[in-house]
């Protein structure tokens, strides 16, 4: 994300951009704790009404923020460092949906254009959010969506972009659940994160190491795309096949290679599930907790569910809410989409 030279932070930690891959710090983490208030929700932690769970499990409910959706925490944490005249040119992203809504929310806020570089596989439900907040949709072919993370650019396009995840002020922002986490429970042995890009449990990871937390944190993911684990398994990024499923928030052919290096040393591991075991845990959360999540905001409790994070206390991060009522209908009813 490029910034200008007038930015409103004087007080606060420099934020490189884009090109640095080295986790966020601590006081970076707590500026972005800062400059999110009262747009980002602090999110409610509660346990899994569940008895026969093989572990302590423990929701973190980010499908309950304003766009139903963690993405407002990065977005606000990245565009909060500029003033809003320098954001007159507008702000773009690309995004399956919840980073669109989350840039297209805070730039109708401070009143400035946006427009999202959606694939054209993206959710009518996440497609119908981004429209009622005002941004233009600009739909291009799954390949050329992952090719604007990799070059930050897409003709036609100008003023601010907000890479949904490799750059360090969103991942600050991200960062902020770490923190939250830790307040509620701060003896939680394992986190349980969506796997996408890589910028939320990177964040959320760098925030629980930095403040001295023992807890190992694991990226999710569905078996449908996996990249992470075929990663840590190889030792560096590898294509590997991606097929398109009602888990789509997450998911992608490979480990963006900024990001590669900081999710090996951060992380614990993979966890990959099944759809099956995603649309298991995704009823077990409606049922229990009378809580919707969509694909991704299920698969770490799908995770969690296999026992795979250990028998202790297993925090979830529940990471949205987005999902077509149909999807949700035939879930609850015992089917997989």
């Amino acid at each position: 994300m490029s910034r200008g030279e007038g930015a409103n932070e004087a007080a606060e930690p420099p934020v490189e951009g884009p090109r640095e891959h080295t986790p966020p710090t601590l006081e970076e983490i707590q500026a972005a704790r800062r400059r999110i208030e009262g747009v980002a929700l602090r999110t409610p932690l509660v346990r899994l009404n569940l008895d026969d769970a093989p572990a302590e499990i423990y929701l973190k409910l980010e499908n309950l923020q304003p766009i139903g959706s963690f993405k407002i925490r990065g977005a606000q944490s990245a565009m909060g460092l500029l003033d809003p005249a320098e954001l007159r040119a507008g702000v773009w992203t690309a995004s399956a949906g919840n980073m669109a809504q989350g840039v297209a929310w805070c730039a109708r806020q401070i009143g400035v254009p946006c427009s999202v570089v959606i694939p054209d596989t993206a959710p009518e439900a996440k497609r119908s959010a981004i429209q009622r907040l005002g941004a233009r949709m600009i739909p291009v072919p799954v390949e050329e969506w992952f090719d604007t993370f990799r070059t930050h650019r897409h003709e036609g396009l100008q003023g601010l972009f907000v890479h949904p995840f490799s750059d360090r002020a969103v991942m600050a922002g991200n960062g902020t659940i770490g923190l939250e986490i830790l307040e509620d429970v701060p003896d939680a042995d394992a986190v349980l994160v969506p796997y996408g890009g890589g910028g939320l449990v990177c964040g959320i990871a760098s925030a629980l190491r930095a403040a001295g937390s023992g807890a190992r944190v694991f990226g999710c993911e569905a078996e449908t795309a996996a990249p992470l684990a075929a990663a840590l398994e190889a030792g560096s990024p590898t294509r590997v096949e991606y097929r398109p499923s009602f888990v789509d928030g997450i998911g992608a052919p490979e480990v963006f290679p900024e990001m590669f290096p900081m999710a090996r040393a951060l992380l614990a591991g993979s966890l990959v599930v099944s759809l099956v075991e995603v649309a298991d845990a995704l009823r077990v959360i409606a049922q229990r907790n009378h809580v919707i999540a969509e694909g991704a905001g299920a698969v770490p409790v799908a995770a969690a569910l296999t026992g795979n994070a250990g028998s202790g206390k297993v925090v979830c991060v529940v990471s949205g809410g987005n999902i077509d009522d149909a999807k949700l209908a035939k879930i609850l009813q015992g089917q997989v989409p």
